[in-house]
């Protein structure tokens, strides 16, 4: 008779059907967690253990004990800067260039430090952060330490998920054998590696904010806000309105934000030229879309932040930001 594998008996708490499986609590996935990151599982319970995952949906204690798991592993270096905001970027875009960029590049330059952490290369025909930002000239962290030396240098450091925990990073890129999106994507946002006291998250689907925001409140998150991105970044619709959900010390709220322009200012951008980044920033260029997006995600964290009593306080703060912009450089390279 065979020994039964240990990561068997997480696979058969969320996987005995409709009326005997249930989600795993906080430290069933916290042990699981482990086990998967260490490599302790086989090719085939880990598949079987993301998929049903995928199907039922994340709950948020699942989340909690998988960021806390992970961690775990984490050599963050004692002498680390004060972070002051954690930007999770892990969908890449298609419809429109990475406007948001301009955004942490407005923020950082007004003194606000900003890890800007995520993920690249798992579906094919997005634009990711880690290849506008090399075009851009914008080194990438090699490690947490790196990270540290970037934002002490710039206020602005790109980690790459690669980079500080790569069996993530591995199991991300199943995609491509599982033909659907990993539960990691949702759990690697919430990581906050040099748990900045605000944190921006950013959902695709709508019905997922109130599992970062969950999972935020289980994990001790000071201050975070969701909101619907743009691809499923953390950028600023400027044509919709939009509901922005908060935590802030415990307490959650929520908060619309209305349109900046008008719907029909919204149109894809086929060329998706990164070229055009820096002439927007320069002035050389102007688009409507683009600067308003910019803006927007400027406010978001303005607002997040305490710095804006409400959404149009954000709003004219972050324009004014933009008008007294140094347009002479783009980001500062550490």
């Amino acid at each position: 008779m065979s020994t039964e594998h240990p990561f068997a008996q997480f696979i058969r708490i969320i996987g005995r059907g409709p009326n005997l499986s249930r989600p795993l609590d906080e430290e069933e996935m916290y042990e699981a967690a482990k086990m998967i990151i260490s490599g302790d599982v086989e090719p085939l319970q880990l598949g079987a253990f993301l998929c049903i995952l995928r199907v039922r949906t994340e709950v948020p204690g699942e989340g909690a004990g998988f960021v806390r798991a992970v961690r775990d592993t984490l050599d963050v270096p004692t002498d680390a800067p004060k972070v002051d905001l954690d930007w999770a970027s892990y969908s890449g875009k298609k419809r429109h260039l990475p406007w948001y960029l301009l955004a942490a590049l407005l923020l950082s330059r007004n003194g606000i430090t900003i890890c800007m952490q995520g993920t690249e290369g798992h579906t094919e025909g997005r634009l990711f952060s880690s290849q506008a930002l090399a075009q851009l000239g914008v080194p990438h962290a090699a490690s947490l330490q790196e990270a540290a030396a970037h934002i002490r240098t710039s206020n602005f450091a790109y980690l790459p998920l690669r980079n500080f925990v790569p069996r993530l990073q591995e199991i991300i890129e199943l995609k491509s054998i599982l033909g659907v999106r990993s539960p990691v994507n949702t759990f690697a946002r919430m990581i906050n590696p040099f748990n900045a006291d605000h944190e921006l998250q950013t959902v695709f689907h709508p019905n997922y904010r109130d599992v970062h925001r969950d999972t935020a409140q289980l994990l001790g998150q000071k201050h975070m806000a969701v909101f619907k991105g743009e691809g499923g970044e953390a950028e600023r619709r400027p044509h919709k309105p939009v509901v922005v959900q908060y935590l802030h010390d415990g307490a959650m709220s929520e908060e619309q934000w209305p349109a900046m322009i008008p719907e029909h200012a919204y149109e894809k951008d086929e060329g998706m030229d990164l070229s055009r980044l820096p002439r927007v920033w320069s002035g050389d260029e102007n688009d409507e879309y683009g600067v308003a997006a910019a803006i927007g995600t400027a406010a978001y964290v303005l607002r997040l932040m305490g710095r804006a009593e409400n959404p149009t306080d954000a709003v004219a703060q972050a324009q004014a930001m933009w008008d007294a912009r140094d347009t002479s450089r783009l980001f500062d390279t550490a």
